[in-house]
């Protein structure tokens, strides 16, 4: 243990504690506190600010400042010292706070006596709720030791804010929000709309004493959670309860459970005065705050393993439920903060729907949720702050929009909206077995993508004709190592088999960039999304390349095989892939092994450079697909995981359209089989305009194919084309006004 001086934080909690449980209005209860710590630090200013909103901080409470500065004083999150503690969650220490970079005076408080300043971070599970901060006349430059014991007190004190334990007159509670409703406006990761229950990932656990009334038990208490949490790890590994890419996250787990840096910092904290739960939430807490800070993916990955380990040793502690031992309610919606591909993939099919505070929309589990077809909204800003199992929510992935606790207005116009697409649905029924050939007689094939085995279930009653790209690499997200090539013959063979005789396109492994392998050590990049990911891994690490095609040719066991290669910038890189393939051909053929009987080979074009390549590209290859999501962020320069910029840029672009009718007409003239695959082509009127530009194939999410293939049958693809060069004639930026005003003219299904 670490001897900490400066600071008697176990004495002092204890104060706070009782002073916490004496009757009185919540502003009494915060003039208390700051008057305890005042005098515990021998300081003469203690005050608190908490926030308000996702803007704003409050001075709610101080002990030496002006009194009539109460609840009058107000800075944003980033201003000053209090504000930038508040935004970076980091704690502040000053000797000489008048001089320091960003020192905001508020002059309303009679703070320009007072010199040295520190201030702490109160948060709980990474949310800041507000800010401590202790001040003195003398220049004074507080030790590591009162830091920490500082930090210790907020932790407490953003307990008890959880608690209600300042509610009052003033309203300061967060407690009261959770009966009201609560709307939250994220990103769109999935479209879709569903309305449910919320299922919290990470049930909320309330600590009614966050104080250690001793030491020594809440340290037993917490080494015999520990103890137990091994011991549960261990019991699933020696019972063989997990497998595959379960068993290699239970193993990790085991790793970080024994770690001894991690334990330490939890009994230290426990020694200065905090009950173990409140000591497990305190390293969370930090875990939390360097996981908002690392943009490298696998670290990130790493600090999650260790963040959910905390959960699983506050379930022990607390005696709490896990998800699965709650139960998941009907039409559950699943709220979280993050989570990873393996654990959603658990929760599986039973979800109507996901909303996450964090994510992006290229994630691993957006990408599974879009596999799942189940709606889902990113960057729902404090939603599992608000949120309560069992609340009513309505998700909207189609507008990015979450209602939580609606109002019987909002709850019975979104019951309408999902009354009309489901009455939609019925009508895609009976187009499932007709082809989407439209009025002038031109035939469009529509494909599905795909990406679990969850996936191909979906293939027959969404009418797709095949599946028009197989995303390899989620299976490789999913585990904490490479998986067996045994493993990826079953797992591509059980595709095909489920497919019968439509067509299914394998893209190789696209890893990089958004899609980091837990156990693959990635460069540091300044920007990943043009750097090393892809083909370019592919083939500077050819071996896991070179498993994955002999996966695929043995799976295919004498059937059609289609293998896309993603990312291709250059037609050396193509000629590169290519070859590598034919050479596992003949030495799968050498070894005896059955060969596919017929082999296709393709290339994803997302980069503008491929459209420019030698003809002698497009004549070897067997088929191109137009990666649009890729391709469009780099027509554009507008980085797809940038809400900033890339909302800006239409796909009905006059320049893009005209570009992907440079790209059609070239592969029509070379012969080359083009397609469109990405969430574009399953938008109705995109895909209208993509078929009217030259594509004949489009592949999309199964859930698409219907409103698509009913549009296209209701049109003349030549007079589509009219109307897109009239709009491209006039100088328009974008022709979606003006096919929209035209199909709704004639009161076409959009």
């Amino acid at each position: 243990m670490i001897e900490r001086k400066g600071i008697d934080s176990q004495t002092l909690l204890k104060r706070l504690r009782d002073a916490l449980a004496e009757a009185g209005e919540g502003q009494e209860r915060l003039d208390r506190i700051t008057y305890l710590i005042a005098l515990s630090l021998e300081a003469e200013v203690c005050s608190i600010y908490l926030k308000r909103d996702e803007t704003t901080l409050e001075l709610c409470a101080t002990h030496g400042l002006k009194a009539e500065a109460v609840h009058q004083t107000k800075l944003r999150v980033g201003q000053g010292l209090v504000g930038r503690i508040a935004d970076k969650a980091i704690p502040i220490n000053k000797a000489d706070a008048p001089s320091a970079r960003g020192f905001r005076y508020m002059p309303e408080t009679g703070e320009e006596v007072y010199s040295s300043f520190v201030g702490v971070p109160i948060q709980r599970l990474g949310e800041v709720l507000g800010v401590l901060v202790v001040q003195s006349k003398e220049p004074r430059q507080y030790s590591d030791d009162e830091v920490y014991g500082l930090e210790v007190v907020a932790m407490v004190i953003a307990e008890m804010t959880e608690l209600g334990a300042f509610t009052g007159p003033d309203k300061m509670s967060i407690a009261a929000q959770h009966q009201l409703p609560f709307f939250v406006r994220g990103l769109r990761g999935q479209e879709g709309v569903a309305e449910g229950v919320v299922l919290l990932h990470e049930p909320h656990i309330v600590i009614a004493n966050p104080v250690a009334d001793d030491p020594l038990v809440e340290t037993g208490r917490l080494q015999e959670a520990l103890d137990m949490l091994v011991a549960e790890i261990d019991e699933l590994l020696e019972k063989g309860a997990t497998t595959g890419e379960h068993h290699d996250v239970m193993v990790a787990y085991r790793l970080f459970a024994q770690d001894k840096g991690w334990r330490e910092r939890m009994f230290d904290s426990i020694e200065s005065g905090l009950a173990a739960e409140v000591a497990v939430e305190k390293e969370q807490t930090s875990t939390r705050t360097r996981m908002a800070r690392v943009a490298d993916a696998y670290i990130r990955e790493r600090l999650h393993d260790l963040d959910d380990l905390a959960n699983r040793l506050l379930r022990i502690l607390t005696g709490a439920q896990d998800a699965e031992e709650r139960g998941i309610p009907e039409n559950a919606i699943l709220v979280a903060r993050s989570i990873g591909p393996g654990e959603l993939l658990d929760y599986g099919s039973k979800l109507k729907g996901v909303v996450l505070e964090e994510g992006s929309v290229g994630s691993h589990a957006t990408i599974v949720a879009r596999s799942l077809a189940i709606p889902l909204v990113i960057h729902a800003g404090r939603i599992t702050r608000e949120a309560l199992s069992n609340d009513p929510i309505l998700v909207d992935g189609e507008s990015g929009t979450v209602h939580l606790r609606p109002d019987d207005t909002v709850a019975t116009a979104f019951r309408e909206k999902i009354a009309m697409q489901a009455e939609a649905q019925e009508a895609y029924k009976g187009l499932r077995d007709k082809r989407a050939t439209t009025r002038d007689g031109v035939n469009i094939a529509l494909h599905m993508n795909g990406g679990l085995m969850v996936d191909l279930p979906s293939l027959k009653p969404s009418g797709a004709e095949g599946v028009g790209l197989y995303r390899t690499e989620l299976q490789f997200l999913i585990r904490t190592r490479v998986p067996r090539r045994s493993d990826l013959v079953n797992l591509y063979s059980k595709v095909m088999d489920a497919a019968g005789d439509k067509p299914v396109v394998f893209r190789t492994l696209d890893i990089g960039s958004d899609k980091a392998l837990p156990y693959m050590k990635r460069p540091e990049e300044p920007n990943p999304a043009l750097g090393w990911r892809a083909i370019r891994i592919g083939l500077d690490r050819p071996g896991v390349m070179r498993m994955q095609l002999q996966a695929l040719i043995r799976a295919a066991d004498g059937r059609p095989l289609n293998v896309m290669f993603p990312f291709i910038a250059q037609f050396e890189e193509f000629r590169e892939a290519r070859k590598k393939l034919l050479d596992e051909l003949e030495n799968e053929a050498q070894q005896g092994h059955v060969l596919p009987s017929e082999v296709r080979i393709g290339a994803m074009l997302e980069t503008p450079s491929l459209a420019f390549a030698p003809d002698q590209f497009f004549e070897l290859s067997d088929f191109i697909s137009i990666g649009g999501n890729d391709l469009k962020q780099f027509f554009f320069a507008a980085d797809r995981e940038n809400e900033l910029v890339r909302s800006r840029y239409d796909t009905l672009n006059v320049s893009f359209l005209t570009f992907i009718e440079q790209i059609a007409d070239r592969c029509l003239r070379l012969n080359t089989p083009l397609s469109f695959c990405g969430e574009d082509a399953g938008r109705p009127i995109e895909a209208l305009a993509f078929a009217a530009m030259g594509l004949r194939m489009l592949s999309m999410r199964p859930a698409s194919v219907g409103p698509v293939k009913r549009l296209l049958r209701e049109v003349d693809l030549g007079e589509i084309k009219e109307v897109i060069d009239e709009a491209r004639g006039s100088g328009e930026q974008s022709v979606r006004p003006a096919l929209h005003a035209w199909l709704k003219a004639r009161e076409y299904p959009v």
